[in-house]
């Protein structure tokens, strides 16, 4: 198990280099040969590598980070907006085979910090490297990647919550991470919960971006729609930057309205690889 884990880990690293020399290199269209050169495989090795990690070639990969493909799935996935709109934003959301549901603290326990809580953490394996993943005993409360290490992320978790006391349990996260990460998603159990602690315009925002399905895009205006406030695109921006729960309330799936990718808070090279990533698998995902 520890090998499988430090194989995705270590596929996930050599993807993020290619797309890291991709994004300065770009304008010189550099060939399979300079991409496997850059994280040090041979032509034949990258290829299967990346075919074995991403599902599909390198070179298709590359053609869904175009602008052009990014502003054709933004307008595509309008329609998929507009029916959530219609439907409301209340309910289980799905993530491929895993439906999520949303537990949004008090008032109150948002304003004491944690006081009184336990929150369980683990450090675990994903096909986008590591992350951790952090339990209270209502749901998820924090996924974060730790990049460029732990001990940032597990001082943005503190951050976040001082006066929780925190607990190092990777055998209590464990089956979490499998069930959010694997392969089979949640199959028929129980919606996963998402234990949200933040204001009341944050987990709006939060439970709008539920309703982007992966391989499909939203911009910040599209989002600030969906939420009934389609003036209020830059506070948006700002609650999508503070997502607490990468991947799984999908603030990586928010684009600017130009097509740009745009920042990421856990780095533009991951923000790409989970977008190509998802639209690679997207048939599957979609179940």
């Amino acid at each position: 198990m520890k090998a499988e884990q430090n194989g995705m880990n270590g596929d996930y690293a050599r993807v993020e280099a290619a797309i890291r020399y991709l994004e300065v290199h770009y304008q010189e269209q550099p060939s399979l040969d300079e991409l496997a050169a850059r994280v040090h495989l041979s032509k034949f090795h990258f290829q299967r590598m990346f075919s074995r990690w991403a599902g599909i070639s390198p070179k298709r990969f590359m053609q869904v980070l175009t602008l052009s493909h990014a502003k054709a799935l933004l307008a595509e996935s309008r329609s998929v907006l507009d029916a959530a709109l219609d439907s409301g934003l209340s309910g289980p959301a799905r993530l491929h085979d895993l439906f999520v549901a949303v537990d949004a603290a008090t008032p109150g326990e948002f304003k004491r910090l944690g006081e009184g809580m336990t929150i369980r953490y683990g450090w675990h394996s994903t096909p986008f490297g590591e992350c951790l993943l952090s339990l209270t005993e209502r749901g998820v409360c924090g996924l974060s990647f730790t990049h460029p290490e732990r001990r940032a992320a597990l001082e943005d978790l503190h951050g976040h919550w001082p006066r929780a006391n925190l607990t190092e349990d990777a055998q209590a996260t464990a089956a979490t991470a499998r069930r959010i990460f694997s392969a089979e998603g949640g199959g028929r159990q129980s919606p996963l919960a998402l234990h949200l602690f933040g204001t009341n315009f944050q987990v709006n925002v939060w439970q709008a971006l539920l309703n982007i399905p992966p391989g499909a895009l939203a911009s910040y205006q599209d989002i600030a729609r969906l939420i009934g406030k389609p003036e209020a695109a830059r506070a948006v921006g700002g609650a999508v930057g503070g997502n607490p729960i990468a991947y799984l309330i999908p603030c990586h799936r928010v684009i600017r309205k130009s097509g740009e990718i745009g920042a990421y808070r856990w780095g533009t090279a991951r923000k790409k690889a989970m977008l190509a990533w998802e639209t690679a698998h997207g048939a599957r995902l979609a179940g």
